[in-house]
């Protein structure tokens, strides 16, 4: 197994803390290692080709690569329905209209425990768009009466293979619960949208936490990473993958910078 290269990520203090700890990792080539897939580290490469053609369209990312990335999702997890609703770009000109659209240099994963409660309530009171429960020809009702609900998330590069600040993921085998802490998020990005984050703490043991990046990523290429499960959470397990932007040392920032979609694949068992 390669190392990608030795990076500085930027961790939540301990409960006494202030600020962040800047740690120093090995970040391995997910390409020459032999990870066990999503299911079990967390996330996964996938292969995938969108039929979109111009991704500053957000139109045609709506009607067509939605759909896909659904499709993808239930094929990948076994769900009977999956869900997007929405898409994040972050390209130089994305953090221009909104600060938190630049690359997330903070280890995180997007959701904490309880999660679940807000989605329900967000597809039935029309906070989030009622496309992809039409798309799907499934009601409110139905999703606050899923049994299980999955969030399995979708990074795709759009720009040059090399990049400044690339996407890390740890695996979540070598993450324990009480390595996150949950803290508000309020109005993200301008859409409106508040809900609880979770930041991630650094291991007490040095390099317990195991982080991969997937050199030179391609277009026809996604990661696929679980963010939230119900299941998970019921069991008091790893229910998130911790994730963060990082500078890649042979890349001067800006030259070039990071262009990068983002979609969240909502996955139920009704």
């Amino acid at each position: 197994m390669k190392t990608f290269c030795r990076a500085v990520l930027n961790y939540l203090p301990g409960p006494a803390g202030d600020g962040l700890v800047g740690t120093e990792v090995d970040v391995y080539d997910g390409r020459t290692a032999e990870l066990a897939g999503w299911r079990d580290c967390g996330f996964e490469l996938v292969s995938h080709t969108s039929a979109v053609r111009e991704w500053s369209d957000a139109g045609a990312i709506a009607a067509v690569h939605y759909p896909e990335v659904e499709e993808l999702a239930r094929r990948m997890t076994g769900a009977e329905v999956a869900l997007v609703s929405n898409h994040i770009m972050r390209s130089p000109e994305d953090a221009r209209r909104h600060q938190q659209l630049s690359p997330i240099t903070l280890v995180h994963s997007d959701f904490a425990a309880g999660h679940d409660s807000i989605l329900r309530r967000s597809y039935r009171d029309g906070t989030y768009d009622n496309s992809a429960l039409v798309r799907n020809g499934i009601s409110p009702d139905d999703v606050e009466k899923a049994r299980r609900i999955l969030i399995l998330q979708f990074w795709r590069n759009l720009g040059p293979a090399k990049m400044d600040f690339p996407l890390a993921w740890c695996d979540a085998r070598s993450v324990e619960v009480s390595d996150g802490r949950a803290f508000p998020v309020t109005d993200y990005a301008g859409s409106g949208f508040d809900f609880d984050a979770l930041g991630v703490c650094p291991p007490a043991e040095p390099g317990r936490h195991r982080w991969y990046a997937f050199p030179e990523l391609r277009p026809d290429e996604t990661v696929a990473f679980r963010t939230y499960d119900t299941d998970l959470v019921a069991r008091n397990q790893t229910y998130f993958t911790p994730h963060s932007a990082f500078r890649d040392p042979e890349v001067p920032v800006g030259r070039p910078s990071r262009t990068s979609i983002e979609l969240r694949a909502t996955c139920l068992w009704l």
